[in-house]
């Protein structure tokens, strides 16, 4: 077999091949959508997987698994593998090492989490690299551009839709001061924070008490700016320092 005569090269591209790879572009669609609604909730909760994030996982993952259902439209509709061979093996292999390689871009400081959405898509990117492997090329280059419209333009729609931003606070108390949990609940519901559940730490150094939480606004526009919130420790009772930043808990 010449696979470099014009008819094989044109079997990538036949009628029946593009239509799978239509088939293909809307179980891309169709996850990427409902993707976006399940991040939606979690960014709505100031969490650090939000729209793009699981957007870009839930169409990667629908492509891995939908090119499985068409293995006689692999490679142009020829069979060009050994009798034995399986290239869902191959595929296999290719979606753990890319997990390993994902974890390495993971970084954790504190509360807040960064580099998922850039795992993601290096998760995408391995699932477009697949689709290209097998010869579905146009599903390809559409999961290419459904992936770069998501990582641009998703995290706009994100500020336009009702969110709850989060603040990491870290405050060490003055020696002999007894902080009290209710009364700094308090205090954050009057700047429109309210703190989340299981983040409260508490450690005790050279005889001062350091506590660390995550504050989540109660709105969009409901919470304090940090310059606020940071004028506002200086004065609060017994805070000897204090550390604020954005979190993505």
């Amino acid at each position: 077999m010449n696979i470099l005569t014009l008819d094989f090269l044109r079997s990538f591209w036949s009628i029946p091949e593009v239509g799978v790879n239509v088939v293909i572009f809307m179980n891309l669609l169709g996850a990427l959508l409902l993707g976006l609604v399940v991040g939606y909730e979690r960014s709505y909760h100031g969490r650090a997987a939000g729209m793009r994030t699981y957007a870009l996982v839930c169409t990667a993952s629908a492509g891995l698994v939908v090119l499985c259902g068409f293995p006689s439209f692999w490679y142009g509709g020829h069979v060009v593998v050994s009798a034995g061979a399986d290239p869902t093996r191959v595929i296999q292999g290719i979606v753990t090492g890319i997990g390993f390689l994902g974890a390495g871009v993971i970084m954790k400081e504190g509360f807040s989490i960064s580099g998922l959405t850039t795992a993601a898509s290096i998760w995408s990117s391995s699932a477009i690299g697949v689709l290209v492997g097998v010869g579905f090329y146009g599903a390809a280059m559409l999961l290419t551009l459904l992936s770069v419209t998501c990582m641009m333009w998703v995290s706009r729609l994100e500020g336009w839709l009702p969110t709850r931003h989060a603040v990491q606070v870290a405050m060490r108390f003055r020696r002999g001061f007894v902080p009290r949990e209710e009364q700094l609940r308090r205090s954050a519901l009057t700047r429109g924070y309210e703190i989340a559940l299981g983040t409260l730490t508490i450690d005790f150094k050279n005889e001062q008490a350091e506590w660390s939480f995550v504050a989540v606004a109660l709105g969009k526009d409901r919470g304090a700016p940090l310059s606020r919130l940071a004028g506002e420790l200086t004065d609060f009772e017994g805070v000897e320092s204090y550390h604020l930043a954005h979190a993505r808990n």
